[in-house]
């Protein structure tokens, strides 16, 4: 049984927070959970919600657009999302709450069960303050769902207990009066039921951010700079968290600071990264080349949002996909990765610090804001730091360079392109580091048969780099009548259209991997697929022209979001209906 809930009212009443604890209280109950808080970019007001999908048996990968119970902490709520509940599903709101007439006329035509409580009064007869009424609606929730009320009375102590046990307990009694109340007038008016279950094995929820971050880590990442920037902030913020693992963390005054710090800590043999959106990586472009032509390591998270300028700070948006396979003047080797689950977010960040000095160039990895910041359960034994290989390619060993007879050149021809790397600091390996064109040791020159021998080495890497480029996933039934074709994050909400319609006459093509790109094989691919549509969260369908640009392989059918919303899978499968 698959149920989604939404939980809406303004920033400042603890949407989010609630809209978490409840997915966490779930997830011990023994469901799969993706949680999501849309939000505005303000810090009180406006219209925000937190959307949570469950299902008792199967993995959720998207959020559902059917709601079965809307819980409105305010008016706006019933006015943006009453259309979105399912007939017979159930409305959460305040005794108090004055219903327009057609609210009224959607609860009748649509048998909807309302649930009207005093949540204001019992905010603020047993918490005190009216700010309680979050608290109170959550246990109303609970009640609906029939979950068992220690799951919930755990989370909220492990919540609010850091704060004091005092305000713990009055949010424990808060919500217990309301769970009270709400399974005696109105559990029998919800029809679904759910399976509750141990896990089998413990799970862990968490965001993606953080999956991307438990990964640099675990492979060895121990020095981010960044300026805070929705949606990544919450990446530096994870590594300053964890500050007694020996990581350093640097808030800087701009995205420029930060990208060179970085290329700076790389250089002096310290795995770095910075982290930012659109926005910050624009002013990152020109260090990118320096990094490029000096061939130093550095790995860069783009969390993309809504653009261009400032856009749309807090919504979400695949729209850098050409910029980073194209940002800097002239040319260098680049890497770009754009993983489309939680666990790819981790199983990425450990490729890109391999990657980064393996081949001694930028890796750009792309995010973006759903995937960032929604929270899904995992399976915790998939976070085994002991199966994590660290790779730091041609690195000179202490004694290898101890027994070198030959001067040192850190930018030596080679076949693969790749040249031996030492760290500064050792008398045999003193070399010139410019960004100017230079020789194998490093000196300036602009002599032509040099310079063509250097670029060609530089970009010989990504050739080289072929090897270790995932190709694109074929999921469901191999010769089915629709391939769904997408990339990075909306793998999820295509990978849960196609399991709705039963692996029938739909698959999915997934691209996570994006540069160097293997055009040959994929054009293969791409050949046997009978109606491709692609499913792009931008304007121009840029992986689209990506793949008519390598190829020369045209997808006429789209489905393309540009309004910062991620897509439901039945959006997809209606605008599929459309295309016919």
């Amino acid at each position: 049984m698959r149920l989604t809930i939404k939980i809406g009212g303004q920033a400042g009443q603890g949407i989010e927070s609630g809209g978490a604890g409840l997915t966490k209280a779930l997830m011990h109950a023994g469901l799969h959970v993706y949680g999501f808080g849309d939000y505005m970019s303000r810090i009180r007001g406006g219209h925000n919600f937190y959307i949570l999908t469950m299902d008792d048996t199967h993995e959720v990968w998207s959020n559902s657009e059917s709601i079965y119970i809307l819980v409105a902490l305010d008016q706006d709520t019933l006015k943006e999302h009453i259309s979105e509940v399912i007939t017979g599903g159930s409305i959460l709101v305040d005794d108090d709450f004055h219903l327009k007439e057609q609210d009224i006329k959607t609860i009748e035509k649509n048998k909807l069960n309302l649930c009207k409580l005093p949540i204001n009064k019992i905010a603020g007869d047993i918490g005190g303050n009216k700010i309680y009424a979050n608290t109170a609606l959550l246990g109303a929730t609970a009640a609906l769902l029939d979950l068992d009320f220690e799951f919930l009375n755990e989370v909220i102590k492990q919540n609010f207990e850091k704060k004091s046990s005092e305000i713990a307990d009055k949010n424990v009694q808060v919500a217990f009066e309301s769970y009270v109340m709400t399974k005696k007038k109105y559990l029998s008016g919800f029809k679904w039921k759910l399976s509750y279950r141990p896990h089998k094995k413990q799970r862990m929820l968490i965001h993606g951010n953080d999956c991307f971050s438990m990964g640099a880590f675990a492979a060895g990442c121990r020095f981010v700079s960044a300026y805070p920037m929705t949606p990544a902030t919450t990446i530096i913020e994870w590594f300053a968290k964890h500050h007694k693992y020996g990581i350093v963390t640097k808030h800087v005054e701009d995205e420029i600071s930060a990208v060179c710090m970085a290329i700076g800590a790389n250089h002096a043999g310290v795995r770095a990264l910075t982290a930012t959106s659109g926005g910050g990586f624009c002013l990152m472009v020109e260090a990118l080349g320096f990094a490029g032509m000096t061939e130093t390591p550095v790995v860069v998270m783009n969390v993309q949002r809504g653009g261009p300028s400032t856009g749309l700070p807090t919504r979400n948006e695949q729209s850098d996909l050409l910029f980073l396979l194209n940002a800097g003047h002239g040319e260098f080797p680049r890497i770009l990765l754009a993983p489309g689950t939680h666990e790819d977010c981790y199983l990425t960040g450990i490729k890109a610090m391999n990657m980064a000095e393996k081949y001694q160039t930028p890796v750009l990895v792309l995010s973006d804001l759903q995937q960032s910041s929604a929270l899904k359960d995992i399976d915790s034994d998939f976070f085994n730091l002991n199966k994590v290989v660290i790779d730091r390619g041609k690195l000179l060993t202490k004694k290898e360079l101890e027994d070198m007879t030959e001067p040192y050149l850190r930018f030596k021809f080679t076949e693969d392109g790749i040249s031996p790397r030492a760290f500064p600091g050792h008398p045999k390996t003193v070399y010139s580091c410019t960004t100017d064109e230079h020789d194998e040791k490093g000196h300036i020159t602009e002599d032509k048969e040099n310079r063509n021998k250097m670029q060609s080495k530089r970009m010989k890497k990504e050739i080289t780099a072929l090897k270790d480029m995932k190709l694109p996933v074929i999921y469901g039934t191999e010769d089915a009548d629709t391939t769904l074709v997408c990339w990075g994050g909306n793998y999820g909400v295509c990978k849960d259209t196609v399991d709705a319609n039963n692996h029938g006459a739909m698959n999915l093509l997934y691209f996570q991997d994006m540069w160097p790109f293997p055009k040959e094989q994929v054009k293969t691919l791409l050949s046997k697929i009978k109606k491709p549509v692609l499913v792009e969260s931008n304007y121009s369908s840029q992986l689209g022209k990506f793949l008519t640009m390598t190829t020369g392989f045209e997808i006429k059918n789209k489905i393309l979001r540009s309004d910062g919303r991620s897509f439901y899978p039945e959006e997809i499968k209606r605008e599929l209906e459309r295309i016919g």
